[in-house]
């Protein structure tokens, strides 16, 4: 495991360096103050996803939804509770399917709700169907080494 990791600010998009065990600790951004971690998924843009997969070095859980998919609205209460666990070891966040052609055509994404796991950039593993809460942290789990993902 290392030291320390970088994470990008929900608030600002800056990119604070915290000490791996400070992770619990509820810390916030050296530049705007804010809490790095809420326990609730991030929605973001294309650009924001794209700084958020590329710039933190913990695992990204990516929720593509859109908001005519009924799957995609039963998943939300699910995501929403398994980011409650997953943080902070990995962010989440939700990223409109509408919104973000171009992402969708990166991942080859064919339909919704897709999760996608990244980590420091790459493409971890994916798949598409909505599950529940414990479906998604046991998924994001096993596709990741145990002591990256442990909360």
């Amino acid at each position: 495991m290392r030291e320390s990791e970088h994470i990008v600010c929900p608030a600002c998009s800056k990119i604070n360096r915290v000490p791996t065990h400070r992770l619990v600790e509820d810390p916030k951004c050296g530049s705007c103050g804010g809490a790095l971690f809420s326990g609730k998924p991030l929605p973001v843009d294309e650009h924001g996803f794209a700084r958020h997969i590329s710039s933190n070095t913990i695992p990204v859980i990516t929720d593509v939804w859109a908001p005519w998919c009924g799957p995609c609205r039963m998943m939300e209460p699910m995501f929403e509770r398994a980011a409650e666990t997953l943080e902070p070891r990995a962010r989440l966040l939700k990223l409109n399917l509408d919104e973000a052609q171009a992402t969708a055509r990166r991942f080859g994404i064919q339909s919704v709700p897709t999760l996608l796991l990244t980590s420091q950039g790459q493409l971890i593993a994916q798949s598409a169907g909505a599950r529940d809460s414990r479906g998604i942290i046991d998924w994001a789990k096993s596709q990741m080494p145990a002591a990256s993902i442990r909360p």
